[in-house]
């Protein structure tokens, strides 16, 4: 999987990076991969398909989500979704998920109406920022999200999180969604996620840390003291 550094994203990205509504910060990423595999990529796809392929039931084999498994062209989405996730995520391993922990979704326009839902509040910031208003924000999401997928020719999935494995279950977080808008032609994955941290909740983590940290400062300075004349003493 490869990054594509796209110009119709940048901007959006800039802008869903922290957004302020409230009560709440919004985090939004948009990222675009090409689907063609290379090294680390290719050798886990490779092994990834061979799992799929005998490990799966016989009802996943002529049913799932992403498709009959017994298909090639089914479990190379779901290895798609997986590396995308893995490549946005690095910081865990997503290499065991099966096409159960996604779903597909009805069609671009379901997608697009429960992302919209979640970003209404996010528009009116966006409406009040120098530079930004000059195109309500759906409208420039959606534009841009077309230049860069092409909607109408895209499959949509989105990842079922189990809110413990995964970057989806932090304890501030209030809201999350996460879509996968797939162009079979292009060979190309738009991955579109946003959550919404509580502001409340982050600083009362925020605090609890630092008197965690205080704790463990206060801590070694005592063990310093305590152990240093030893210290002296072996020299």
């Amino acid at each position: 999987m490869k990054f594509l550094d796209l110009p119709p994203l940048q901007r959006l990205n800039a802008f869903l990076k922290s957004v302020d509504v409230g009560d709440h910060i919004l985090q939004g990423d948009l990222e675009a991969y090409s689907c063609k595999l290379a090294g680390l990529d290719k050798k886990l796809s490779k092994s990834l398909d061979q799992e799929v392929a005998t490990g799966s039931s016989p009802l996943e084999l002529s049913a799932s989500p992403v498709g009959p498994l017994a298909e090639s062209s089914s479990r190379k989405t779901l290895i798609y979704l997986i590396l995308t996730l893995n490549h946005i995520y690095p910081d865990y391993d997503f290499s065991l998920l099966r096409a159960h922990h996604f779903q597909k979704q009805d069609g671009v326009s379901v997608a697009e109406e429960a992302i919209d839902s979640h970003l209404l509040e996010v528009s009116k910031v966006w409406a009040k920022t120098p530079g930004m208003g000059d195109i309500p924000f759906l409208e420039c999401l959606w534009s841009s999200v077309d230049e860069a997928i092409c909607l109408k020719e895209c499959d949509v999935y989105c990842y079922k999180s189990d809110l413990e494995t995964d970057p989806f279950g932090e304890q501030a977080s209030v809201w999350s969604f996460n879509y996968f808008f797939y162009n079979k032609k292009m060979k190309r994955i738009l991955y579109f996620s946003c959550r919404a941290i509580s502001k409340q909740a982050a600083d009362e983590e925020t605090e609890s840390s630092s008197k965690y940290d205080k704790y463990n400062t206060d801590t070694d300075d005592d063990d310093t003291d305590r152990y240093g004349m030893a210290t002296e003493m072996d020299v």
